[in-house]
């Protein structure tokens, strides 16, 4: 028989998960100066960040 979850578990996951949202995965393509082949640059930034990771060189 299945133990059930307790009522503070489900409250933290729903703060664990509204908390989530806030985050986003950016891909990045970068060319290599010296191949000029394109690589590409990975972060996880909160949303209010986006705009300044892609603007970074």
């Amino acid at each position: 028989m299945a133990k059930a979850a307790s009522k503070n578990a489900k409250i933290k996951d729903a703060k664990a998960s509204a908390e989530a949202k806030n985050w986003t995965k950016v891909i990045k393509a970068v060319r290599s100066p010296k191949s000029g082949a394109y690589t590409f640059k990975e972060a996880i930034v909160h949303k209010d960040k986006v705009k300044d990771f892609l603007a970074e060189k």
